[in-house]
């Protein structure tokens, strides 16, 4: 049997060659620069800068760590990976002989009726046995495609898991950002409100005094009820904000991690390099885990080009065979055994024909969705750093529009109480006034978003973390 356990090893080893195409990264089918990046990229890209370089505010690190804990899609994520972690080594498994301890014990009767001798005949048979069943001698690399797809689906699995990471990373300091600047509105609306009832109270004691008319009384409670109503929706969006970040992170939030407001203060890296598309866009997460899906189709590939040849598989086992169990393993008793098959495809009804063509149809999709994944991964940093190159003139123009706003507001109510211009030019100022106030929150919101849509966009997070 000697020979025989030595032949398997023999083909073991010499089995390895794959039938598989060479596989060639497809070219970048977008421009060789983003459009309104800026001129110098000094610093390190932010694909490389770790999430804790990027959000600066020691609240919103505290709640990121929290979610990279407790959120239950990344847990998911996490299972994901070992799910398909497992999937690959049973498939690597099968290039190894599986080897079995068989034991067996058979005790049997034969009727006289059918009995050569007319009598009953009782038999027992036993036996002990090591050996293998239908080992694949891989020469044509079948088994070895078939773990080298399952090894690329794997990357790609974690691939998505580090898409997830920093997807959460970003929803999570997009969620705080947006429940400080709600504070931030509700805070407008509430000091508009105050200020609006103290001139309603105003004008309510002209108007008894006959100093103003009923037509400014009822302009001046209009204004106060609209704030009124404002004020309770924003009370209302702000407890939505505050249950929405509370599901991002999937665990009850400390009050004192909540943001109190000043969305203009929250501190988010300014200066994002974005690097090249060759550079940035080929390590985006979900860019990396279109590759892998590419590479596991060009090897399913070499699979469907394998089952063309001839498939040799060995079964084989050596042990102990007896009529007594005493004496199973006495001299005398050895057994063994050893089948070797050969396989040789010669009509199949164009069933593997169809299998290699769906093969490389699977690989040609596999082809445009990597394509499509950096072209869309192209445009997402694009807009972003379209956005970047005019948000900041769009925040310091609100802010001069809201400083004269308060100029205008403040110089038309001097004028109204000496009595120079009418009620309607004050309301206008007031309504300015407020809206340029609402607007300068969302202006400066905006511009939050878009650092962290660019940090997203361009695949940061540095190392993945646990």
């Amino acid at each position: 049997m000697r020979p025989v356990w030595g032949a398997m090893i023999a083909a073991t080893l010499v089995a390895g060659c794959t039938l598989a195409p060479t596989y060639r990264r497809p070219a970048l089918p977008v421009q060789s620069a983003f459009p309104d990046a800026p001129a110098t990229t000094q610093g390190a890209s932010a694909a490389d800068l770790p999430w804790r370089d990027v959000v600066l505010e020691p609240r919103l690190q505290s709640l990121v760590a929290l979610a990279l804990r407790e959120n239950r899609d990344l847990r998911v994520a996490v299972a994901d990976i070992q799910r398909a972690r497992a999937l690959y080594r049973i498939q690597r498994a099968e290039l190894l002989p599986a080897i079995d301890a068989v034991g067996q014990g058979v005790r049997s009767r034969t009727p006289p009726s059918i009995s050569t001798t007319g009598q009953p005949v009782h038999t027992e048979q036993y036996s002990a046995s090591l050996g293998l069943a239908a080992f694949e001698i891989d020469l044509f690399g079948r088994v070895r495609s078939l773990s080298a797809s399952a090894l690329q689906s794997f990357f790609a699995v974690e691939q998505n898991r580090r898409a997830v990471q920093i997807s959460l990373v970003a929803e999570v300091a997009s969620a705080y950002a947006t429940l400080a600047a709600d504070q931030d509105q509700l805070t407008v609306i509430r000091d508009t409100l105050g200020a609006r009832e103290t001139a309603t109270r105003l004008t309510q004691s002209r108007f008894d005094a006959g100093a103003s008319s009923e037509l400014d009384l009822r302009q001046a409670q209009t204004l106060t009820e609209q704030a009124r109503s404002d004020a309770a929706a924003a009370a209302a969006q702000v407890a939505q904000d505050r249950n929405a970040l509370q599901l991002l992170v999937g665990a009850p939030i400390p009050a004192e991690l909540l943001p109190d407001g000043k969305v203009a203060d929250l501190r988010i890296l300014a200066d994002l390099p974005a690097g090249l598309p060759s550079d940035v866009l080929l390590r985006r997460p979900d860019v990396l885990a279109a590759e892998h899906t590419l590479k596991a189709r060009n090897a399913d590939i070499g699979a469907a080009r394998a089952a063309f040849f001839p498939r040799i598989t060995l079964t084989g086992d050596q042990g102990s065979a007896s009529k007594d169990l005493d004496n199973l393993f006495k001299a005398g008793t050895h057994a063994w055994s050893f089948t070797p098959q050969v396989v040789l495809p010669i009509f199949s009804g164009g069933a593997n024909l169809a299998n290699l063509s769906g093969a490389r149809a699977s690989r040609d999709a596999a082809v445009a969705s990597y394509e499509k994944s950096i072209q869309v991964a192209f445009r997402e940093v694009s807009d972003a750093l379209a956005v970047r190159a005019t948000i900041e003139d769009q925040v310091q123009a609100q802010e001069r529009l809201t400083s004269q706003a308060t100029d205008v507001q403040r110089l038309t109510q001097a004028r109204y109480d000496r009595g120079v211009d009418g009620y309607l030019a004050l309301l206008d100022a007031q309504r300015s006034l407020y809206a340029a106030q609402r607007s300068l929150v969302q202006t400066r919101l905006a511009e939050i978003l878009n650092r962290i849509e660019l940090y997203r966009a361009l695949g940061g997070g540095g190392a993945p973390e646990a």
